[in-house]
C-alpha cells in the first residue's frame, strides 16, 4: 500500500511539473485545463458502445436517424475544412518547415491561430466519437468494430496531450483533409440508396487513409533521423501509434477489398460448378430414352 501511494505522489509531482512546461496560452481553453475532464468523456463513450448502449437497444427497433446523421457529417465536414485550411493559411504565413518546426508558444497571431486549429481539432475527436453512437442506435454493431472504437477512443486523449504541449499542426492538418473527404463519403451515405451509385470510390477512400498514416509515420522518422528540435516523446509516440493503426488498417483492407473479393470469385466459381451439374442431371432425365 505504502508503494502504490509513493507512486501516486511521484505521478502527481510529475503531472505538476508537465503542466508547468504546458502551452500557457491553451491553459484556460475549454477542456484543457486538466485531464479529467478527457478521460471521463473517452471512458463514458467506450463503456456506452460496447456495454450500455447495445443493451438499452437489445429488444428495440432500431432508430431512423436519416437526417440527424446527414446533418452530423456536413458539420464534420466544415470542422475539418476549417481547421485544414487554418492550418495551412497560418503555417504558411509565418514560414513553417514542414519538414523540421520546432514548437513556438509565442502570441504571435499566427502562432495563436494554429493554437487555436488545433484546439478545434482536438474538440473534434470528441464530436467524431457520434460516429459510433449512430452505429449502436441503429443496430449496427457489426460495425463498431475494435479498430473503430480503438481510434476513436484514443486519438481524443492523445490530442489532448498533442495540443497541451507541442503544437503539431502537420499531421492534424493531413488529417482534417482527409476528414473532410471521407465525411464527404459517409454523408452521400447516408442520403440514401439512390446515392450509391455515387460511391463507387470507398476502396479508393481507404487507400488515401493508408497513405496517410504512411505520410506520418516517414514524417515523424525523418525528424529522428535528422534530429529535429521537436519533443522527442511525441516523435516516438506518432510512430508508435501510426504504426498501430496503419496494421489495423491493412488488415481491414485485406478482409474488406482482398479476401472478400477471393471468396466472391470462389462462390461464383462454386455456383456455375454447381448449376453446371444441375443442368447436366436435368437434361439426361428430359430426353427419354430411345427404345431398341
Amino acid at each position: 500500500m505504502e508503494l502504490i501511494v509513493d507512486k501516486f505522489n511521484h505521478f502527481t509531482r510529475f503531472y505538476g511539473w508537465a503542466l508547468s512546461v504546458s502551452d500557457k496560452r491553451v491553459a484556460d481553453w475549454f477542456l484543457m485545463q486538466g485531464y479529467t475532464p478527457t478521460l471521463v468523456i473517452t471512458a463514458i463513450y467506450v463503456i456506452f458502445v460496447t456495454k450500455i448502449g447495445p443493451a438499452f437497444m437489445k429488444d428495440r427497433e432500431p432508430f431512423k436517424l436519416k437526417w440527424p446523421i446527414v446533418i452530423y457529417n456536413f458539420i464534420c465536414i466544415a470542422i475539418n475544412a476549417h481547421i485544414c485550411t487554418s492550418l495551412l493559411y497560418n503555417t504558411t504565413m509565418v514560414g513553417y518547415n514542414y519538414s523540421c518546426q520546432p514548437v513556438d508558444f509565442s502570441d504571435n497571431p499566427f502562432e495563436v491561430n494554429i493554437a487555436k486549429a488545433l484546439w478545434w481539432f482536438y474538440f473534434s475527436k470528441c464530436v467524431e466519437m457520434l460516429d459510433t453512437v449512430f452505429f449502436v442506435l441503429r443496430k449496427k454493431q457489426n460495425q463498431v468494430s475494435f479498430l473503430h472504437v480503438y481510434h476513436h477512443a484514443t486519438m481524443f486523449p492523445i490530442w489532448w496531450m498533442g495540443v497541451k504541449w507541442v503544437a503539431a499542426f502537420f499531421g492534424a492538418m493531413i488529417n482534417s483533409f482527409i476528414h473532410v473527404i471521407m465525411y464527404t463519403y459517409y454523408g452521400i451515405a447516408a442520403l440514401g440508396p439512390q446515392y450509391q451509385k455515387y460511391l463507387w470510390w470507398k476502396r479508393y477512400l481507404t487507400i488515401i487513409q493508408l497513405i496517410q498514416f504512411n505520410v506520418g509515420i516517414a514524417h515523424a522518422i525523418q525528424s529522428l533521423v535528422f534530429q529535429c528540435d521537436f519533443p522527442l516523446w511525441m516523435q516516438y509516440a506518432v510512430v508508435f501509434y501510426a504504426g498501430s493503426i496503419l496494421a489495423l488498417f491493412l488488415n481491414f483492407y485485406f478482409q474488406a477489398y482482398i479476401k472478400s473479393q477471393r471468396n466472391a470469385k470462389t462462390k461464383g466459381k462454386q455456383e456455375k460448378l454447381q448449376n453446371g451439374e444441375k443442368n447436366g442431371v436435368a437434361n439426361g432425365h428430359s430426353e427419354p430414352k430411345k427404345e431398341k
